[in-house]
């Protein structure tokens, strides 16, 4: 599974390195942010000075390409990362249960709202001619 990792540094990493990620998963909105970046063939770790404030995620992949924009206030890197199999889904499959927790709670507030289908219709009144 190919993930697209947007990072605000310049990060160069060549293509087919080997990369370990650390993200933070906010638990309450189910969105990650990056905090590391290992270079496992060249040794080189790249960092964030934020500090984890909720569950931290590590995987590891290959990088496919590597965009390092430059320049304005726009400058970033763009990986594209090859996850490996053991571990490499976790993050994006936490965040995929999490909205599958909102949609399901959404419905459920919404069929309460237009009064469900498990209702039994009340009886017509007696009718007096």
């Amino acid at each position: 599974m190919d993930r697209k990792l947007v990072v605000n540094a310049h990060i160069a990493i060549a293509r087919g390195h080997r990369i370990e990620v650390t993200e933070r998963v906010d638990e309450l909105t189910g969105e990650s942010g990056i905090l590391s970046v290992l270079d496992l063939d060249s040794g080189i770790r790249y960092r964030s000075v934020e500090e984890p404030d909720s569950e931290i995620v590590h995987w590891t992949g290959h990088v496919v390409d590597c965009t390092v924009v430059i320049g304005g206030r726009g400058s970033h890197t763009s990986l594209t990362v090859t996850a490996d199999s053991e571990r490499g889904g976790s993050t994006g499959a936490r965040v995929a249960l999490h909205a599958a927790d909102a949609a399901v709670d959404a419905a459920k507030a919404e069929a309460d709202r237009w009064g469900g289908g498990d209702r039994l219709p009340e009886p017509e009144p007696d009718r007096f001619w």
